[in-house]
């Protein structure tokens, strides 16, 4: 397994360390993820998100290049702002989910821990036709995340410019305790927040700066499983659970992460026919009624009949309920309708609800 540099810190504090993706990194330090998720909802969480990968886009062709392979317009992009984008097969299956970052000359992706070599060998095919370099940066780029509400006034001791000035999905560079640091507010916890990108090298030090700073104000590293926890509850799509090769953006929720009009791009016709004709099943949000921990890929009944299946599920600490995102069945889709999630054999009771479990509390 990869570590990250920062293994010898998650150790030192308590990090039970697992596989994830090939890499190993803490699933929860000493005071549990419960603990974690509410230290992020209230105050503010540290996590260690070096496994995601970063992708530099530059050239003369780069912007039609990235519409030719994005489902966002790019070209309506301007420095400092960031956009949610999907990376799309011909037939209009996921690829993966990206963050497009656009800088003065050139643009930075950030793709999943569990994607990056499919990642790289699919954008470097569909350069061949452009005139751009596809640069992989993840080896010397480090990447942080501070969530929660007490996250700007955390980074505010370390920084050298005022954060208030970056609105939601945009990024200034920023100076936090002496290294020059790529400062994003795009968010995936369903709290406010800074994604942090920086020199490999300055890893450690500026992971001790930013929990020393965030002392006052409750300040604890999180592990993977509050951040799953706090993303299923603001129904952020995971790939591998909501999105995968064999969904498509409609199918997913994510329609509004689909810009049609700017023109051709890989996968487009195929979104369309769904958009237009309707798809077998839709992604719902469930939220258990009777006693039972809904987990991925559980099937979905009604009345008996299979119409479908959850695509994640778990304990949600801040509405101390169960719930899971699903797929199925169209005419099963409507909030307050009744369903059975099976478990091991058996039926529990779960109610049909809109998504998201808990409302975002992003600075808009």
């Amino acid at each position: 397994m990869t570590q990250t540099a920062l293994y010898n810190r998650h150790v030192a504090l308590g990090g039970r360390m697992v596989d994830f993706a090939g890499w190993e990194l803490p699933i929860q330090y000493a005071t549990g993820p419960k603990a974690e998720h509410h230290c992020v909802r209230n105050h503010a969480g540290l996590f260690d998100i070096d496994h995601m990968g970063q992708v530099r886009v530059s050239g003369p062709d780069a912007v039609p290049y990235l519409q030719h392979i994005l489902t966002a317009n790019i070209a309506r992009l301007v420095p400092s702002q960031a956009r949610y984008a999907l990376m799309c097969y011909a037939d209009g299956g996921i690829v993966d989910d990206v963050f497009v970052y656009c800088e003065a000359s050139s643009y930075m992706l950030v793709i999943n821990a569990a994607n990056r070599d499919k990642d790289i060998r699919w954008l470097a095919y569909h350069a061949d036709d452009y005139d751009v370099q596809v640069d992989n940066i993840s080896d010397e780029t480090y990447m942080l995340a501070l969530q929660g509400p007490q996250a700007q006034a955390v980074l505010q001791n370390l920084a050298s410019s005022d954060l208030d000035t970056i609105g939601f999905h945009k990024h200034a560079h920023v100076s936090l305790d002496g290294v020059d640091t790529l400062v994003s507010r795009t968010g995936y916890t369903g709290e406010d927040g800074f994604e942090l990108y920086f020199d490999a090298a300055a890893a450690s030090n500026l992971w001790d700066a930013i929990l020393e700073a965030g002392v006052p104000y409750g300040v604890q590293p999180i592990g993977l499983a509050a951040r799953d926890s706090l993303r299923l509850e603001a129904a952020m799509a995971l790939y591998g659970h909501e999105i995968h090769a064999q969904t498509n953006a409609i199918e997913a929720g994510l329609n509004w992460a689909v810009s049609y009009k700017k023109g051709d791009f890989i996968g487009r016709d195929a979104i369309l026919k769904a958009k237009f004709e309707g798809t077998v099943h839709t992604l719902v949000g469930l939220r258990m009624v009777e006693r039972g921990v809904p987990r991925e890929h559980y099937e979905i009944a009604h009345m008996g009949e299979l119409i479908g299946h959850t695509a994640s599920g778990g304990y949600a600490p801040t509405l101390d309920a169960f719930i899971a995102t699903a797929f199925v069945q169209g005419e099963y889709a409507q909030a307050g309708t009744e369903l059975d999630v099976i478990m091991r054999g058996q039926p529990r009771k779960a109610l049909v609800v809109d998504l998201p479990f808990y409302e975002p509390r992003y600075k808009r």
